[in-house]
């Protein structure tokens, strides 16, 4: 009997975790996408729109386009499973335009100073990100319209995606890591303050991670 009132309590436990960290995520991606809104003051200067614009499409945008999925903590869990999938795209589209956005800013910022552009990992990095989280979205309208995707079954075409998908987060949130190791950022903040930021974007790309690899072990234990 304590043996079976463990097994059913486990989950449980599970679950309440992971309630309480796509909580958590939730409000870190908004307090941190903020954060940075503030140290970088936006329209204070030309540069200034790089950090918000970058910080806003992948630690907000992109994170809750993720999230969207979650069993346990998706504002949106009741709806039905195709509207959570245009949302995701809409907000990835809006994460793609804010990249672009960001990326436009820090080159013509650049250009006018005279500086040599993507010299750094956080540059190349950054670079490659947008490139990326581009094609992710375009390579997602089969998704939407799955008359696009001949000879493709829709299960192949959602797991491949999901991956990508993830290897795409890690890569913003690699990126964003980067730009807090930039001398802007360092020399704008206090050094427990700067601890504290590192850990937003670690602790949702944990998050984020468990989520997905998640949701596939249950789909291949199901398949077995």
């Amino acid at each position: 009997m304590v043996h079976n009132k463990e097994a059913e309590s486990e989950p449980r436990v599970y679950g309440y975790t992971r309630t309480a960290s796509a909580a958590l995520s939730h409000f870190i991606c908004v307090v941190f996408t903020v954060f940075i809104a503030v140290v970088s003051g936006p329209g204070s200067s030309l540069f200034s729109w790089h950090p918000f614009f970058m910080t806003l499409a992948f630690s907000f945008f992109m994170t809750e386009a993720i999230l969207l999925f979650s069993p346990h903590g998706s504002p949106i869990k009741r709806f039905p499973h195709k509207t959570k999938g245009r949302v995701h795209w809409v907000l990835q589209c809006l994460c793609v335009s804010c990249a672009v956005l960001g990326l436009a800013a820090i080159s013509y910022n650049k250009h006018l100073n005279g500086k040599p552009h993507f010299t750094s990992w956080h540059g190349l990095l950054g670079l490659l990100t947008v490139c990326v989280v581009g094609l992710q979205s375009v390579a997602a309208v089969p998704l939407i319209y799955h008359s696009l995707a001949k000879g493709w079954s829709l299960a192949k075409l959602k797991r491949y995606h999901a991956a990508s998908g993830l290897v795409t987060y890690l890569l913003g949130s690699a990126s964003l890591l980067l730009g807090l190791s930039s001398g802007w950022f360092t020399a704008s903040v206090r050094e427990y303050t700067w601890y504290l930021s590192a850990l937003c974007p670690a602790l949702t790309a944990l998050v984020v991670m468990n989520q997905v690899t998640g949701a596939y072990m249950a789909k291949k234990r199901l398949q077995s």
